[in-house]
Protein backbone atom coordinates (compact mmCIF):
# COMPACT_ATOMS: atom_id res chain seq x y z
CA UNK A 1 0.00 0.00 0.00
CA UNK A 2 1.37 3.42 -0.93
CA UNK A 3 2.20 5.69 2.00
CA UNK A 4 0.06 8.78 2.09
CA UNK A 5 1.80 12.10 2.77
CA UNK A 6 1.41 13.25 6.37
CA UNK A 7 -0.65 16.33 7.13
CA UNK A 8 1.36 19.55 7.49
CA UNK A 9 2.37 20.53 10.98
CA UNK A 10 0.43 23.67 11.93
CA UNK A 11 2.56 26.17 13.85
CA UNK A 12 1.32 29.46 15.22
CA UNK A 13 4.11 32.01 15.69
CA UNK A 14 3.68 35.16 17.73
CA UNK A 15 6.12 38.04 17.94
CA UNK A 16 6.24 41.57 19.33
CA UNK A 17 8.30 42.65 16.30
CA UNK A 18 8.24 41.97 12.59
CA UNK A 19 8.80 43.89 9.38
CA UNK A 20 8.69 46.79 8.66
CA UNK A 21 10.60 46.93 11.98
CA UNK A 22 14.15 45.97 11.03
CA UNK A 23 16.11 43.83 13.47
CA UNK A 24 17.49 40.33 13.95
CA UNK A 25 14.21 38.89 15.20
CA UNK A 26 12.34 39.99 12.08
CA UNK A 27 15.10 38.59 9.89
CA UNK A 28 15.14 35.28 11.74
CA UNK A 29 11.37 34.84 11.44
CA UNK A 30 11.43 35.67 7.73
CA UNK A 31 14.36 33.32 7.05
CA UNK A 32 12.86 30.32 8.85
CA UNK A 33 9.39 30.85 7.39
CA UNK A 34 10.80 30.90 3.87
CA UNK A 35 12.07 27.33 4.23
CA UNK A 36 9.74 25.64 6.73
CA UNK A 37 7.06 25.04 4.08
CA UNK A 38 9.39 22.63 2.29
CA UNK A 39 9.63 20.70 5.55
CA UNK A 40 5.88 20.20 5.80
CA UNK A 41 5.34 22.99 8.33
CA UNK A 42 2.54 25.53 7.86
CA UNK A 43 3.37 28.75 9.72
CA UNK A 44 0.96 31.53 10.58
CA UNK A 45 2.38 34.62 12.27
CA UNK A 46 0.74 37.11 14.62
CA UNK A 47 2.63 40.41 14.90
CA UNK A 48 1.98 44.10 15.62
CA UNK A 49 0.40 46.51 13.20
CA UNK A 50 2.72 49.43 12.44
CA UNK A 51 1.91 52.90 11.13
CA UNK A 52 3.77 51.94 7.93
CA UNK A 53 1.99 49.11 6.08
CA UNK A 54 3.93 45.97 5.24
CA UNK A 55 2.42 43.07 3.35
CA UNK A 56 3.55 39.56 4.29
CA UNK A 57 1.91 36.21 3.56
CA UNK A 58 0.15 34.32 6.37
CA UNK A 59 0.62 37.25 8.76
CA UNK A 60 -2.09 38.61 11.03
CA UNK A 61 -1.59 42.13 12.36
CA UNK A 62 -2.76 43.17 15.82
CA UNK A 63 -3.63 46.69 16.94
CA UNK A 64 -0.73 48.18 18.88
CA UNK A 65 0.45 51.33 20.59
CA UNK A 66 3.77 53.12 20.76
CA UNK A 67 6.32 52.13 23.42
CA UNK A 68 7.23 55.35 25.31
CA UNK A 69 10.96 54.68 25.77
CA UNK A 70 11.49 52.95 22.42
CA UNK A 71 9.75 54.73 19.53
CA UNK A 72 10.71 52.08 16.96
CA UNK A 73 8.69 49.34 18.66
CA UNK A 74 5.01 48.69 19.28
CA UNK A 75 3.14 47.01 22.13
CA UNK A 76 0.24 44.83 21.00
CA UNK A 77 -3.04 45.36 22.82
CA UNK A 78 -4.02 42.42 24.99
CA UNK A 79 -7.62 41.81 23.92
CA UNK A 80 -7.04 42.01 20.14
CA UNK A 81 -3.94 39.84 20.57
CA UNK A 82 -5.75 37.16 22.55
CA UNK A 83 -8.62 37.23 20.06
CA UNK A 84 -6.30 36.82 17.06
CA UNK A 85 -4.50 33.87 18.64
CA UNK A 86 -7.74 32.19 19.69
CA UNK A 87 -9.29 32.62 16.25
CA UNK A 88 -6.27 31.12 14.51
CA UNK A 89 -5.99 28.31 17.04
CA UNK A 90 -9.65 27.43 16.47
CA UNK A 91 -8.75 26.67 12.85
CA UNK A 92 -6.24 24.15 14.15
CA UNK A 93 -2.80 24.41 15.72
CA UNK A 94 -0.25 21.79 16.74
CA UNK A 95 2.29 24.00 18.43
CA UNK A 96 2.90 27.64 19.40
CA UNK A 97 6.28 29.28 18.82
CA UNK A 98 6.93 32.51 20.75
CA UNK A 99 9.59 34.83 19.32
CA UNK A 100 9.79 37.67 21.87
CA UNK A 101 9.35 38.01 25.67
CA UNK A 102 6.81 40.81 25.92
CA UNK A 103 3.07 40.74 25.17
CA UNK A 104 3.66 37.93 22.66
CA UNK A 105 5.15 35.66 25.32
CA UNK A 106 2.28 35.85 27.78
CA UNK A 107 -0.45 35.70 25.14
CA UNK A 108 1.22 32.76 23.41
CA UNK A 109 1.58 30.91 26.68
CA UNK A 110 -2.06 31.53 27.64
CA UNK A 111 -3.29 30.26 24.28
CA UNK A 112 -1.06 27.18 24.39
CA UNK A 113 -2.30 26.20 27.83
CA UNK A 114 -5.94 26.74 26.90
CA UNK A 115 -5.53 24.68 23.72
CA UNK A 116 -3.33 22.05 25.42
CA UNK A 117 -0.61 22.27 22.79
CA UNK A 118 3.18 22.48 23.25
CA UNK A 119 4.81 25.89 23.40
CA UNK A 120 8.42 26.88 22.82
CA UNK A 121 10.25 30.16 22.43
CA UNK A 122 13.38 31.44 20.75
CA UNK A 123 15.55 33.53 23.06
CA UNK A 124 16.89 36.06 20.57
CA UNK A 125 18.10 38.90 22.77
CA UNK A 126 20.49 39.15 25.71
CA UNK A 127 18.51 41.80 27.58
CA UNK A 128 20.76 41.82 30.64
CA UNK A 129 23.57 43.37 28.62
CA UNK A 130 21.75 46.39 27.22
CA UNK A 131 18.57 47.15 29.17
CA UNK A 132 20.48 49.88 31.03
CA UNK A 133 20.75 51.89 27.79
CA UNK A 134 16.98 52.31 27.79
CA UNK A 135 16.44 52.75 31.56
CA UNK A 136 19.59 54.69 32.52
CA UNK A 137 18.21 56.15 35.74
CA UNK A 138 17.96 52.76 37.43
CA UNK A 139 21.01 51.00 38.92
CA UNK A 140 22.61 48.61 36.43
CA UNK A 141 22.91 45.66 38.91
CA UNK A 142 19.21 46.00 39.72
CA UNK A 143 18.24 45.93 36.04
CA UNK A 144 20.49 42.92 35.40
CA UNK A 145 18.91 41.01 38.27
CA UNK A 146 15.40 41.80 37.03
CA UNK A 147 16.29 40.71 33.50
CA UNK A 148 17.70 37.39 34.76
CA UNK A 149 14.68 36.66 36.93
CA UNK A 150 12.20 37.42 34.13
CA UNK A 151 14.17 35.26 31.67
CA UNK A 152 14.34 32.36 34.13
CA UNK A 153 10.64 32.46 34.96
CA UNK A 154 9.57 32.81 31.33
CA UNK A 155 11.79 30.02 30.03
CA UNK A 156 10.86 27.59 32.79
CA UNK A 157 7.21 27.93 31.84
CA UNK A 158 7.90 26.53 28.34
CA UNK A 159 8.26 23.07 26.87
CA UNK A 160 11.50 24.02 25.11
CA UNK A 161 13.73 27.02 24.41
CA UNK A 162 15.67 27.64 21.19
CA UNK A 163 18.93 29.57 21.60
CA UNK A 164 21.01 30.77 18.65
CA UNK A 165 24.45 30.13 20.16
CA UNK A 166 26.38 28.09 22.72
CA UNK A 167 27.08 31.26 24.69
CA UNK A 168 23.35 31.96 25.07
CA UNK A 169 22.73 28.36 26.15
CA UNK A 170 25.36 28.72 28.85
CA UNK A 171 23.97 32.10 29.92
CA UNK A 172 20.42 30.79 30.39
CA UNK A 173 21.74 27.72 32.18
CA UNK A 174 23.56 30.01 34.61
CA UNK A 175 20.29 31.88 35.17
CA UNK A 176 18.73 28.64 36.42
CA UNK A 177 16.67 27.77 33.34
CA UNK A 178 15.59 24.13 33.59
CA UNK A 179 13.56 23.86 30.37
CA UNK A 180 15.34 21.96 27.55
CA UNK A 181 17.68 24.32 25.68
CA UNK A 182 18.24 23.62 21.96
CA UNK A 183 21.09 25.40 20.15
CA UNK A 184 19.75 26.26 16.72
CA UNK A 185 21.19 29.32 14.96
CA UNK A 186 19.23 31.15 12.31
CA UNK A 187 20.48 30.19 8.88
CA UNK A 188 21.19 32.59 6.07
CA UNK A 189 20.06 32.62 2.44
CA UNK A 190 23.62 32.28 1.16
CA UNK A 191 22.80 32.85 -2.51
CA UNK A 192 21.17 36.23 -1.78
CA UNK A 193 24.48 37.72 -0.68
CA UNK A 194 26.84 35.98 -3.08
CA UNK A 195 26.40 38.16 -6.17
CA UNK A 196 26.36 41.77 -5.06
CA UNK A 197 27.67 44.54 -7.30
CA UNK A 198 30.21 46.52 -5.30
CA UNK A 199 31.01 48.95 -8.10
CA UNK A 200 27.36 49.92 -8.35
CA UNK A 201 27.21 50.71 -4.63
CA UNK A 202 30.43 52.72 -4.70
CA UNK A 203 29.24 54.74 -7.69
CA UNK A 204 25.87 55.45 -6.05
CA UNK A 205 27.53 56.76 -2.88
CA UNK A 206 30.49 58.53 -4.47
CA UNK A 207 33.17 56.21 -3.07
CA UNK A 208 36.31 55.96 -5.25
CA UNK A 209 36.94 52.51 -6.71
CA UNK A 210 40.16 51.81 -4.81
CA UNK A 211 39.40 53.53 -1.50
CA UNK A 212 39.60 50.95 1.36
CA UNK A 213 36.23 50.47 3.05
CA UNK A 214 35.35 48.94 6.41
CA UNK A 215 31.65 48.18 6.84
CA UNK A 216 29.22 47.92 9.73
CA UNK A 217 25.69 46.66 9.07
CA UNK A 218 23.04 46.55 11.75
CA UNK A 219 20.69 48.50 13.93
CA UNK A 220 22.28 51.79 14.91
CA UNK A 221 21.65 51.39 18.62
CA UNK A 222 23.79 51.96 21.69
CA UNK A 223 24.15 48.26 22.47
CA UNK A 224 25.84 47.68 19.11
CA UNK A 225 28.96 49.47 20.42
CA UNK A 226 29.37 51.56 17.27
CA UNK A 227 30.98 54.30 19.33
CA UNK A 228 33.86 51.88 19.90
CA UNK A 229 34.28 51.59 16.12
CA UNK A 230 34.44 55.38 15.83
CA UNK A 231 37.11 55.53 18.53
CA UNK A 232 39.04 52.77 16.75
CA UNK A 233 38.82 54.67 13.46
CA UNK A 234 40.74 57.56 15.03
CA UNK A 235 43.72 55.22 15.34
CA UNK A 236 43.12 53.34 12.09
CA UNK A 237 43.21 56.46 9.91
CA UNK A 238 46.57 57.47 11.30
CA UNK A 239 47.94 54.40 9.49
CA UNK A 240 45.43 54.35 6.60
CA UNK A 241 44.41 57.98 6.05
CA UNK A 242 41.93 57.18 3.25
CA UNK A 243 40.14 54.37 5.15
CA UNK A 244 36.35 54.83 5.12
CA UNK A 245 33.93 53.32 7.63
CA UNK A 246 30.46 52.82 6.14
CA UNK A 247 27.64 52.44 8.69
CA UNK A 248 24.55 50.87 7.10
CA UNK A 249 21.45 50.96 9.27
CA UNK A 250 19.16 53.20 11.25
CA UNK A 251 18.30 53.48 14.92
CA UNK A 252 18.09 55.66 18.03
CA UNK A 253 21.86 56.17 18.40
CA UNK A 254 22.30 57.76 14.97
CA UNK A 255 22.12 61.46 16.00
CA UNK A 256 24.59 60.88 18.85
CA UNK A 257 27.01 59.03 16.57
CA UNK A 258 26.90 61.74 13.91
CA UNK A 259 27.85 64.34 16.53
CA UNK A 260 30.56 62.10 17.94
CA UNK A 261 32.07 61.57 14.49
CA UNK A 262 32.51 65.33 14.11
CA UNK A 263 33.90 65.68 17.64
CA UNK A 264 36.52 63.02 16.88
CA UNK A 265 37.51 64.80 13.67
CA UNK A 266 36.83 61.81 11.43
CA UNK A 267 33.76 63.00 9.54
CA UNK A 268 35.64 62.53 6.23
CA UNK A 269 36.31 58.89 7.15
CA UNK A 270 32.78 57.84 8.22
CA UNK A 271 29.70 57.56 6.00
CA UNK A 272 26.21 56.87 7.40
CA UNK A 273 24.14 55.44 4.52
CA UNK A 274 20.94 54.52 6.38
CA UNK A 275 18.81 51.43 5.95
CA UNK A 276 19.46 49.33 2.83
CA UNK A 277 16.94 46.99 1.22
CA UNK A 278 18.03 43.44 2.07
CA UNK A 279 17.19 41.98 -1.32
CA UNK A 280 18.77 44.65 -3.52
CA UNK A 281 21.01 47.29 -1.94
CA UNK A 282 22.52 45.30 0.95
CA UNK A 283 24.28 42.63 -1.19
CA UNK A 284 25.87 45.45 -3.21
CA UNK A 285 27.01 47.13 0.01
CA UNK A 286 28.73 43.97 1.25
CA UNK A 287 30.40 43.53 -2.14
CA UNK A 288 31.72 47.11 -2.04
CA UNK A 289 33.63 46.72 1.23
CA UNK A 290 37.06 45.29 2.01
CA UNK A 291 36.39 44.14 5.58
CA UNK A 292 33.41 43.85 7.94
CA UNK A 293 34.06 45.55 11.30
CA UNK A 294 31.90 44.62 14.29
CA UNK A 295 32.27 45.45 17.98
CA UNK A 296 28.94 44.46 19.57
CA UNK A 297 29.22 42.55 22.85
CA UNK A 298 25.54 41.68 23.21
CA UNK A 299 24.78 39.53 20.14
CA UNK A 300 23.08 36.20 20.69
CA UNK A 301 24.29 35.13 17.24
CA UNK A 302 25.46 37.82 14.81
CA UNK A 303 23.73 37.05 11.51
CA UNK A 304 25.36 39.98 9.74
CA UNK A 305 28.76 38.37 10.18
CA UNK A 306 27.58 35.32 8.25
CA UNK A 307 25.96 37.50 5.60
CA UNK A 308 29.29 39.28 5.15
CA UNK A 309 31.12 35.96 4.82
CA UNK A 310 28.59 34.71 2.26
CA UNK A 311 29.39 37.84 0.24
CA UNK A 312 33.12 37.08 0.43
CA UNK A 313 33.77 39.85 2.95
CA UNK A 314 36.34 39.07 5.70
CA UNK A 315 35.14 39.70 9.24
CA UNK A 316 37.12 41.57 11.92
CA UNK A 317 35.08 41.45 15.11
CA UNK A 318 35.09 41.10 18.86
CA UNK A 319 34.53 37.46 19.85
CA UNK A 320 31.92 38.05 22.53
CA UNK A 321 28.67 36.24 23.35
CA UNK A 322 27.04 34.77 20.24
CA UNK A 323 29.65 36.06 17.81
CA UNK A 324 32.18 33.65 19.33
CA UNK A 325 30.64 30.70 17.46
CA UNK A 326 31.28 32.55 14.20
CA UNK A 327 34.57 34.33 14.89
CA UNK A 328 36.57 31.87 16.98
CA UNK A 329 36.81 29.11 14.34
CA UNK A 330 38.94 31.57 12.38
CA UNK A 331 37.40 30.65 9.06
CA UNK A 332 36.98 33.93 7.24
CA UNK A 333 37.08 35.89 10.49
CA UNK A 334 39.66 37.41 12.81
CA UNK A 335 39.03 37.93 16.52
CA UNK A 336 39.79 41.60 17.14
CA UNK A 337 41.32 43.08 20.31
CA UNK A 338 38.99 44.82 22.74
CA UNK A 339 40.62 48.25 22.91
CA UNK A 340 40.06 51.04 20.38
CA UNK A 341 43.80 51.54 19.84
CA UNK A 342 44.59 47.90 19.10
CA UNK A 343 41.35 47.36 17.17
CA UNK A 344 42.12 50.36 14.99
CA UNK A 345 45.72 49.36 14.34
CA UNK A 346 44.67 45.80 13.47
CA UNK A 347 41.94 47.06 11.15
CA UNK A 348 44.39 49.31 9.28
CA UNK A 349 46.88 46.46 8.91
CA UNK A 350 44.22 44.09 7.63
CA UNK A 351 42.83 46.35 4.90
CA UNK A 352 46.39 46.87 3.64
CA UNK A 353 47.06 43.13 3.32
CA UNK A 354 45.34 42.16 0.06
CA UNK A 355 46.64 38.61 0.03
CA UNK A 356 45.28 37.92 3.51
CA UNK A 357 41.94 39.48 2.63
CA UNK A 358 41.60 37.19 -0.39
CA UNK A 359 42.38 34.08 1.66
CA UNK A 360 39.90 35.08 4.36
CA UNK A 361 37.22 35.77 1.74
CA UNK A 362 37.54 32.27 0.24
CA UNK A 363 37.50 30.58 3.65
CA UNK A 364 34.54 32.68 4.79
CA UNK A 365 32.42 31.71 1.78
CA UNK A 366 32.93 28.03 2.57
CA UNK A 367 32.13 28.59 6.25
CA UNK A 368 28.93 30.50 5.43
CA UNK A 369 27.70 27.60 3.28
CA UNK A 370 27.57 25.47 6.44
CA UNK A 371 24.99 27.89 7.92
CA UNK A 372 22.55 27.72 5.01
CA UNK A 373 18.93 28.43 5.90
CA UNK A 374 17.30 25.27 4.46
CA UNK A 375 19.33 23.05 6.79
CA UNK A 376 18.45 25.17 9.83
CA UNK A 377 14.75 25.02 8.90
CA UNK A 378 15.02 21.24 8.66
CA UNK A 379 16.45 21.14 12.18
CA UNK A 380 13.68 23.37 13.53
CA UNK A 381 10.99 21.21 11.88
CA UNK A 382 12.54 18.15 13.54
CA UNK A 383 12.39 19.92 16.92
CA UNK A 384 8.74 20.85 16.36
CA UNK A 385 7.81 17.24 15.66
CA UNK A 386 9.63 16.01 18.73
CA UNK A 387 7.35 18.18 20.88
CA UNK A 388 3.92 17.33 19.45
Amino acid sequence: MQNLPSAPLRVLMVSDVYFPRINGVSTSIETFRADLGAEGVEVRLVAPAYPEPHEAPATWRVASRRVPFDPEDRLMKRRPLDRALDDLATDGVDLIHIQTPFAAHYAGLRTARRRRVPVLATYHTHFEEYIHHYLPLLPRPLLAGIARRIARNQCNGLDAVVVPSLAMRDTLGAYGVQAPLHVLPTGIPVARFANGNGQRFRFRHGIPEHRPVALFVGRVAHEKNIGFLLDAMVHAVRRQPDLLLVVAGEGPALPHLRVRTIALGIEENVRFVGYLDRATELPDCYAAADVFAFASKTETQGLVLLEAMAAGLPVYALARMGTRDIVEPGRGAIAAPDTPVDFGHGLAALVADRRRLEALADDGRRFAEEWSSPERARQLATLYRSLV
